[in-house]
């Protein structure tokens, strides 16, 4: 009887033949991992996620169910991403804060010398094609970046970011609309009827039951 060389691995998962994956990584049922795509050690990608090609999961990143990381897209461990986030094409999940090649007595840098930290992304947000998300810093639920934004500080749930450095524009419905004002504090959206209501300093929203 043949060895199974990927333990971890779902019999209902799918990886193409020109992909890499570890066999330490875990792949839930349904998840599909296209040509030139890398997972690497201690991954996990959750139920029906779909990796794009030439996609790089780092050592140890965790995905959760339904997510989409399109082509090209660099999620560098250790990042969390939650469940049903759709990563757009080329985007980046950074994982050092402050970069360096070398120590101060010009050594090369190795594993022991620094500490990577997280992009933590909550359930059902975006980040769009060509964005930069850099750790560590987390995207809130529904929230969404726009493509070509860098991210160098937390995002509330809800919020729309654009821009270098990625400032909120807006706040968006889990549709991905903009959400429109009533009256005061409180915002509705158009697609769902959801009601929001916003925080006293104005700079978070929370579901109004």
């Amino acid at each position: 009887m043949p060895v199974d060389t990927h333990p971890n691995r779902s019999p209902h998962a799918f990886v193409s033949p020109a992909a890499d994956v570890s066999t330490t990584a875990v792949l839930g049922a349904g998840v599909r991992v296209w040509d030139g795509s890398r997972v690497e050690a201690g991954a996990v990608l959750g139920a029906d996620t779909l990796v794009g090609r030439g996609v790089t999961i780092g050592a140890g990143v965790a995905v959760g169910e339904r997510c989409k990381i399109q082509n090209a897209a660099l999620v560098y461990g250790p990042a969390v991403v939650g469940a049903g986030v759709f990563i757009g094409p080329g985007a980046i999940l950074t994982n050092d804060n402050v970069p360096r090649a070398v120590n101060p007595d010009s050594s090369p840098k190795d594993s022991s010398d620094w500490a990577p930290e997280p992009v933590v992304i909550d359930e059902g947000a975006s980040v769009g094609a060509g964005a930069v998300c850099v750790a560590p810093v987390r995207i809130g639920k529904w929230a969404m970046v726009a493509a070509g934004a860098v991210v160098t500080r937390d995002v509330p749930d809800h919020a729309m970011v654009a821009g270098v450095p990625a400032r909120r524009i807006a706040w968006v419905g889990r549709t991905g609309t903009r959400l429109v004002r009533m009256d005061g504090d409180r915002l509705t959206c158009p697609d769902t009827g959801e009601r929001f209501g916003l925080t006293a300093a104005g700079d978070e929203i929370e579901v109004l039951r």
